[in-house]
């Protein structure tokens, strides 16, 4: 059985893993490293969705759960199996060419353009192309970028984002995979062109690229497929993008320039069409979610959920950067210091023998790189019942390189949570803000948004700065050179006592919110609100 195999990994890794870190009576930051020097470590390959380093990892976190006291939570012991649907491009046999007056035009697949493996992609396609600006449709702005446009059967070019003067959780959400695609379906198209915002990419597309050949997923649970119906799905290099609107008076500068300055984007037919040609090799792939309870003891709240979560998954094995030969994505910040701040959480309710009065579940999911994957099959297929699930609060890659002064908390204002992790800011003399980039869309970039599409409030955090500041530089900084790159090891430098900070507010937060008298509670002027249960 998968538990016996698992059982094995971590017999295996005794001997060859940093020892387990001991409880402190405060957080000091030296246990959450050690615990992201076996997550991050080479041995454990980057950690991919399905591969044998996420066993590795998997078995790793499971044995912390069982010492910290936590009861099995899976439906395999500690572990939920979680099936996907593994596609990886055959770009030797795959082909993108623009059609202009009848004559081709070739593209270099990897320099100019890439095709997207999280759909399920038509074999070939060729279809006339439509730029739709921001390829958004919000009613409750009555905003409506397909309004007018004739789509029926073509593929939409976009420039990822919204409008600046969009909320930002009404921006983020339509925004979604689902959401574009089910205004773009709506509309007619059959397929997208995606073009970033050369100013807000956090990975130039000379890293970016190297990650077209690995395979994507989706899960192979039909219910959950949102791209259904997607014929084609493209990212194009913006340093290449006026090949799309030469003859239409318009360039990529422009339309970058008009985004800046909150004017609207043109929509308009492109003199040109597209032909692909996809292949793409198939195969299963099975991956864990990680599940750990701390039961509460309140005779009624015992049987309401807080989940803490963090994504244990990365980007395993890949291309080297240039100049380099590291190929091991190791994602010591990307997210092994989330599930390392979890574990010792889990460690600090043992030794003080907390007593909270709900439960609280401990998730490390699987497949965040993939798409949100593990957790939005968690909180559709949860292993404890799903309406008694009250709050997540889940962190990624918090990001402990300068002191900790203030936490950036998303969806700090969209439910009464933000009251209780401002409390605990205020007991620790610490800021807190709300997200100071927006248009980056952080709200949904990680797996609070799969719990949050099922109704259950909920916050992210991380370490915070203040736009214009020393700390700002440090952050984008690390974003440039470290982010989905083989430099995100165990040889960065790390701030320990803003780890360990981080952990009391972490620990104070998740018993604050188990122990509150009523269930947490989106706002009365909440987008998000329209989910609860």
């Amino acid at each position: 059985m998968f538990s016996k195999k698992i059982l094995v990994f971590a017999l295996a890794l005794s001997a060859v893993a940093v020892a387990a870190p001991k409880s402190a009576s405060k957080p000091d930051g030296k246990s959450w490293w050690a615990h992201v020097q076996v997550l991050a470590d080479d041995n454990m390959e980057g950690r991919d969705t399905g591969s044998e380093g996420h066993r590795k990892a998997a078995a790793y976190v499971a044995e912390q759960f069982k010492k910290s006291g936590l009861k099995p939570a899976g439906t395999d012991g500690y572990f939920q199996p979680v099936q996907f649907n593994s596609r990886k491009i055959d770009e030797k046999n795959s082909s993108l060419t623009l059609v202009r007056n009848g004559v081709d035009e070739p593209l270099t697949l990897g320099e100019d353009a890439n095709f997207s493996m999280r759909i399920d992609p038509a074999p070939e396609v060729a279809a006339e192309l439509v730029f739709v600006g921001y390829g958004l449709k919000v009613p409750e702005m009555n905003y409506d970028d397909f309004a007018g446009l004739d789509l029926k059967g073509k593929v939409a070019v976009l420039f990822a984002g919204a409008p600046p003067s969009m909320p930002g959780p009404l921006a983020s959400h339509y925004q979604s995979a689902d959401q574009r695609w089910k205004a773009l379906q709506e509309a007619g198209a059959i397929g997208t062109i995606g073009i970033s915002n050369p100013k807000n990419m956090d990975i130039p597309w000379s890293r970016s690229t190297l990650a077209r050949l690995k395979p994507a997923m989706s899960l192979a649970d039909p219910a959950l497929d949102e791209t259904a119906g997607q014929k084609v799905s493209v990212t194009f290099n913006p340093a290449h993008a006026d090949k799309l609107f030469n003859g239409t008076g318009h360039t990529l500068d422009e339309i970058v320039a008009l985004h800046t300055a909150g004017k609207p984007l043109p929509k308009l037919a492109l003199p040109v069409s597209v032909k692909a040609k996809v292949a793409v090799d198939h195969s299963k792939v099975e991956s864990q979610n990680i599940v750990g309870l701390w039961p509460g003891t309140d005779p009624k709240l015992k049987n309401e959920y807080v989940v803490l979560s963090a994504h244990v998954d990365h980007l395993g094995i890949g291309e080297p950067i240039a100049g380099t030969t590291d190929r091991i994505y190791n994602g010591a910040m990307d997210n092994a210091s989330g599930v390392a701040m979890m574990m010792d959480v889990a460690a600090k309710l043992k030794e003080a023998n907390v007593k909270p009065k709900r439960s609280i579940v401990f998730i490390a999911v699987t497949g965040e790189e993939k798409g949100l994957l593990g957790s939005k099959y968690f909180a559709n297929h949860p292993t404890v019942k799903k309406n008694e699930i009250v709050a997540d609060l889940n962190t990624d890659m918090f990001l402990p390189i300068v002191p900790l002064k203030r936490l950036t908390v998303y969806g700090l204002d969209e439910s009464d949570l933000g009251d209780d992790i401002r409390a605990v800011g205020k007991e620790m003399n610490m800021d807190v803000q709300t997200d100071p980039e927006p248009q980056r869309n952080s709200f949904i970039r990680s797996d609070q948004y799969s719990f949050i599409r099922t109704g259950v409030p909920a916050l992210a955090m991380k370490d915070g700065f203040v736009k214009g500041t020393p700390e700002e530089e440090t952050f984008h900084k690390w974003l440039a050179e470290r982010y989905h790159a083989p430099s995100d090891d165990l040889q960065q430098p790390v701030d320990l006592e803003a780890a360990g900070a981080f952990e009391e507010v972490m620990l104070r937060l998740v018993t604050k919110v188990a122990d509150r008298p009523s269930r947490p509670q989106w706002k009365p002027d909440s987008f998000f609100k329209r989910y609860a249960k």
